[in-house]
This record gives C-alpha cells, structure tokens and sequence, in this order.
C-alpha cells in the first residue's frame, strides 16, 4: 500500500486546492479598536441560500484511505477545533477519483481550510488526540444533495504517515 507523507500546509503547497487561515493566530492588516483587532475577509465564499456550520467528530484510526468525496456546486470549509488535522485531497477530476495525484497535510488547531468546488477529500483526521473536533462548513443540506462518495479500488488505497 501506498504510503502519503503528510506534509504541514503552506499557502504554495495547497493553492491548487483552496485557502487557508489560522483563525487563532490571524497575520496581515488588522482594524485595531480598544479592545479589539478584527482581520477582515481572510476567507471568503459565495452560496446560494443559507450557510450551515456542522460539527464533525472523528475518532483516530488506521489512517488508511478507502474512499473520497466531492461536490460539484461548492465550496467546503473545516476548522480544526481540538487538535491539528490532517486532510487528504486531489485535483478535481470530473467525477473519477486520481488518488494518486492525492497531498495530505498537517493543518494547525484553530486553522481553517476551504476547499474549492469539486476537490476530492473526505473528513479531516485527528493528528494527535484520539478524537478530533472540528467543523464543517458547507451550504444547507448539500451533504443530501451534492456530495458524491466514490469507493476506492483496493489497488488505489494509501495511508497518511506524520
């Protein structure tokens, strides 16, 4: 099987499949008040109708990847709550999955990725807590309505090493 090493994300590293921002620990320009900086629009995403935040908890495994998903209208957002993360995604490729042009990457705590339209991944996975919390942002119900899940062959399996 297919060893994928997990490298930490960068913003050259995943510009082929989204943005990134530490929501913790924010850079650039900040509208500064008393008691406040505000770092405006560090990502952004359009949506027809309403936004849903969604919770998510995954429990540590094998690391072992056996299917991925995309959706073709949106957008996908995950921020890491409890622990960094690792994701796995690949290029979009019109609904035949290329697990072997598949990255994966370490994703800080209180870090937030957006995926773009139609990028393969499945959910964010816990580096080092035993269960990850993290949240999923995605317009309502495209989990019912615009997520395709595509089993990979046995042959196309790979595992996430740190």
């Amino acid at each position: 099987m297919r060893e994928l090493k997990a490298v930490p994300i960068t913003v050259e590293s995943f510009a082929p499949f989204g943005t990134f921002c530490n929501m913790v620990n924010p850079t650039g320009h900040a509208l500064q008040g008393a008691i406040h900086s505000f770092y405006p629009d560090r990502i952004s995403g359009s949506c027809v109708g309403s936004i849903a935040f969604s919770p998510i908890e995954v429990k540590k495994d094998d690391r072992i990847i056996k299917q991925a998903e995309y959706h073709t209208t949106t957008w996908e957002g995950i921020i890491a709550l409890n622990d960094d993360m690792l994701i796995h995604v690949a290029p979009a490729s019109g609904g035949t999955p290329v697990p072997e042009l598949a990255q994966a990457f370490i994703v800080p705590k209180g870090c937030m990725v957006k995926l773009n339209t139609a990028i393969w991944h499945l959910c964010p996975l816990p580096l080092h807590e035993d269960v990850l919390h993290a949240m999923i942002i995605l317009p309502e119900c495209i989990y019912a309505n615009d997520c395709t899940v595509v089993d990979l062959d046995e042959k196309d399996w790979f595992k996430i090493v740190c």
